[in-house]
């Protein structure tokens, strides 16, 4: 498949509605595109349980805060055939073994002293084929990757250079579901993404995807990690803090306009999209998260902006 010419992303997983903390994520990706002069494309990154209208639901509401996007959208589930070819092209070159631990087994011995959190720390890598055969007829195998590093060091715009562990990640999940990982690195290179802006939570997770765009010959890309909103409480914004999505906070009697204006005023910006594109600067973004009180946000006085950097 070619590689098309260069863009950024905005790539929601269709499980719900989307947050004003979403729609912030999704408006910076297509101002760092936009201002760049790359295309903004839309992938639905649908490998796990989805919720049935939800993709329909976000397009909507990227719709309706005044997004555009170039091209058809993406589903990952109808990619399953170019996530097997590149686990094949990691097998023949023998960087895939099988693994058989669950999901309690990796949590348990992750937690392990001077383990980076959540890293796998290798318990199935030198597994002999007698071994391996007995554990398979207790259970299906995942696919893992049998990493040669054990870190790795990408540049991201708001954070400079970072380097976070490299563990041998999945690439197949045991019920036969590409992983995560894997088809986002694939989809970025094989859509002309150069560009992945996203939520600073997934910043820990750009070395390892960075890595394996490495092993399997892909064109690095450019990272700039976002802050995400977050609740009074300092938590991620979720449904359960109130009147955070556009339906929610419309009924509260704020409009969509109206949200994209609250949005782009948290970053520095005019309201309007094509005022906010003249004015953007990757380095005015506040490195800080947003704190979103829709108590506060949905009372008739205006919101208060946070101060951009200088």
């Amino acid at each position: 498949m070619p590689i098309s010419s260069a863009a950024g992303r905005f790539a929601p997983s269709p499980t719900g509605e989307l947050h004003v903390g979403n729609l912030r994520t999704a408006l910076l990706a297509w101002l760092f595109a936009r201002s760049t002069g790359r295309r903004f494309l839309l992938r639905m990154e649908d490998l796990d349980r989805v919720r049935s209208g939800a993709e329909a639901a976000q397009l909507r509401d990227l719709t309706a805060v005044g997004l555009d996007w170039d091209g058809e959208i993406i589903r990952q589930t109808e990619r399953t055939e170019i996530y097997l070819d590149a686990i094949a092209g990691l097998r023949r070159a023998g960087l895939v073994y099988e693994c058989f631990c669950t999901r309690r087994e990796v949590a348990e011995a992750a937690s392990a002293p001077h383990a980076p959190p959540g890293a796998y720390p290798g318990t199935c890598r030198h597994l002999t084929e007698e071994q391996r055969a007995r554990r398979r007829r207790e259970r299906p195998a995942a696919l893992r990757l049998r990493s040669e590093v054990n870190e790795f060091t990408v540049t991201d715009e708001l954070h400079g250079s970072y380097t976070s562990a490299v563990d041998d990640l999945v690439l197949l999940r045991n019920d036969g579901v590409p992983s995560y990982n894997l088809a986002v690195v694939l989809d970025d290179a094989l859509q002309g993404i150069d560009q992945v802006v996203r939520g600073d939570d997934l910043l820990s997770s750009a070395p390892r995807q960075a890595y394996l765009g490495s092993l399997l010959g892909l064109p690095p890309v450019s990272y700039a990690h976002v802050p995400l909103a977050l609740n009074t409480a300092g938590q991620r914004l979720a449904k359960r803090d109130g009147a955070v999505t556009l339906q929610d906070l419309a009924a509260a009697g704020l409009d969509a306009d109206a949200v994209r204006t609250l949005i782009l005023g948290s970053l520095g910006l005019p309201g309007n999209l094509s005022d906010a594109l003249a004015g953007f600067s990757p380095a005015r973004i506040p490195l800080e998260p947003w704190i979103f009180d829709p108590a506060q946000e949905t009372t008739p006085h205006p919101p208060s902006l946070v101060n951009p950097r200088p």
